[in-house]
């Protein structure tokens, strides 16, 4: 959340809804008759505090917690990383999309939600790349097209013309047919609610909190529109390659992998 927002140039979005529903389509076929390895981790985290656990084959999975870029924010960014870290952007953000809007990811009060929808939000599904050579090619395509000039300004390069845009995003989508599945579960939350009423698009999530064990912390300062989430227990299945060398300590099963 303190690294800058990337969003897809406008004329390229049709290009990205296409190249995306195609990926989809085949990663889905190619997913039904395919064998993972299934991984289940829970644990708990506190606000403020990151939880990090080892995948294997020099990976990290991260829960970290959101950067107050703006007051109001609270909760975590579900991160999977080189181990040491490979910087921005990590390989669940360029696997989950979209890019520049909210996103099951995280786990948090951005984009407007309040504490409360952001539990009622559960499970949660992501993606992450898990080639290291994949995941290092991602990060410059991604880099590549941002908008508003952030990657270019930042090496002082002239911005890429908008085919050059859509041929490395056709490339990075490409790409995320190689990552595997995850899910992230809220098993139990403690959290002050925010006192704003539900954003339209998150009704539902409002209406489904009350069926998500929490409990409800007192506020001497008040709660704000948004709340604040102050602790989580939480469950996470990841479905990796079938000859992963996962991490000594993790419980595994074979498993097909998931659609």
């Amino acid at each position: 959340m303190g690294e800058p927002r990337v969003g897809w140039p406008t004329e390229l979005l049709p290009l990205v809804a296409a190249i995306w529903l195609g990926t989809a389509v085949s990663h889905a076929l190619a997913s039904s008759s395919a064998a993972c390895v299934k991984v289940g981790i829970e644990a708990e985290v506190s606000a403020g505090r990151e939880w990090s656990a080892p995948l294997g084959q020099g990976w990290i999975f991260r829960v970290m917690p959101i950067q107050p870029a703006r007051a109001g924010y609270s909760g975590w960014d579900l991160v999977v990383d080189r181990d040491p870290g490979a910087g921005y952007p990590d390989a669940l953000l360029l696997a989950t999309m979209p890019y520049d809007s909210i996103n099951e990811r995280e786990i948090g009060t951005t984009y407007g939600l309040r504490s409360q929808d952001a539990i009622g939000w559960n499970p949660r599904s992501f993606r992450f790349l898990v080639d290291p050579a994949a995941f290092h090619e991602s990060q410059h395509l991604f880099q590549l097209i941002a908008v508003d000039g952030i990657a270019s300004t930042a090496s002082r390069k002239p911005d890429p013309s908008s085919t050059v845009k859509a041929q490395a995003m056709a490339r990075l989508i490409k790409l995320q047919k190689r990552a595997a599945g995850g899910e992230f579960r809220i098993l139990d939350a403690h959290l002050v609610p925010g006192t704003s009423d539900p954003a339209s698009y998150a009704q539902g999530w409002a209406l489904a909190f009350s069926r998500v064990p929490h409990q409800v912390d007192s506020s001497t300062g008040g709660s704000g529109p948004l709340g604040s989430i102050n602790w989580m227990r939480f469950s996470l299945t990841l479905w990796l390659p079938a000859r992963w060398n996962v991490a000594g300590g993790l419980h595994t099963l074979p498993s097909a992998c998931p659609d």
